[in-house]
């Protein structure tokens, strides 16, 4: 049975954190101050990141799986995912060589191999995972079917992907609280559960099961106050500076407002999807 690796000619970020490109690369976005608050602005609490690395391992019945993630940004899950499920190999791919740097820099790990690539091209051989997570990167795809397809040809028979997302239909999310704009933006951007599930059907995926998942991603209000002065996600550069400060003002005073000996958690929920391969 052929092993998990990256294909030979491929960009890949060798352990020391330096950028070799063998054959040239195509199309890397390039997001260096995203990059550098990235990591620091969306993990998680310990508990939290082995809880959902445990559910999307559990979508797989290899004990020792060999998983891709696409979309990997910093590396959080694909480090988690070699902590936690045993696998004989983790991928993690990146359109972002800043990100990849990144993730050299927080979660570099002996199983753990990150290269720059797409979803439409993943930078591998066909049939060598057994599971493939897309977290929080559905809505960056536009061309989904060709995602698909390219999932289906890198996956063995078997394989599963999940994707851990927020669909259209059920966004939820505290930010849309404090900047309600991001909300109607969302709504254009983020696709609807059909769409996603259609275009993995035409591809010949199978759906095993949606299901929603919510685990603390900041121990206060406060916390989250201090996460998101620096920006952490995408989507903050859809608002003009000054409805970024009114959200960040509104959010302050809540947080003050907070009981220092109580305070709550901030529980952030997601879609979840899994879908096998024929």
């Amino acid at each position: 049975m052929p092993t998990a690796r990256l294909d030979h000619g491929q960009a890949v970020l060798p352990k020391n954190g330096a950028l070799t490109t063998i054959l040239g690369m195509a199309n890397v976005y390039e997001d260096p101050r995203l990059a550098g608050v990235y990591q620091r602005g969306n993990e998680m609490p310990e508990a939290s990141l082995r809880d959902w690395t445990h559910l999307i391992g559990s979508f797989t019945e290899h004990p020792t799986p060999a998983v891709v993630e696409i979309g990997a940004g910093t590396g959080m899950f694909c480090s988690a995912m070699a902590r936690w499920l045993n696998p004989s190999a983790v991928v993690g791919i990146d359109a972002s060589v800043p990100m990849l740097i990144q993730a050299h820099r927080f979660n570099s790990h002996p199983v753990v191999q990150y290269a720059v690539g797409t979803a439409e091209a993943v930078p591998t051989g066909s049939h060598l995972f057994d599971l493939a997570l897309l977290s929080r990167v559905i809505h960056h795809l536009p061309d989904r079917a060709r995602v698909a397809g390219e999932l289906g040809r890198i996956l063995r028979p078997g394989g599963v992907v999940v994707i851990r997302t927020t669909f259209r239909e059920r966004l939820d999310a505290l930010v849309y609280d404090y900047w309600p704009q991001l909300r109607a933006l969302d709504e254009q951007r983020f696709p609807a559960e059909s769409e996603v599930l259609d275009d993995f059907a035409a591809a010949g995926f199978t759906v095993r099961t949606v299901t929603s998942f919510a685990r603390p991603v900041t121990a206060s209000l406060r916390d989250y106050h201090a996460r998101m002065t620096s920006q952490p996600q995408s989507k903050f550069t859809q608002l003009t500076a000054g409805e970024f400060q009114d959200g960040l003002r509104r959010l302050e005073i809540d947080a003050q407002d907070e009981s220092l000996t109580r305070p709550v958690a901030v529980v952030e929920r997601h879609d979840v999807a899994a879908l096998s391969r024929a």
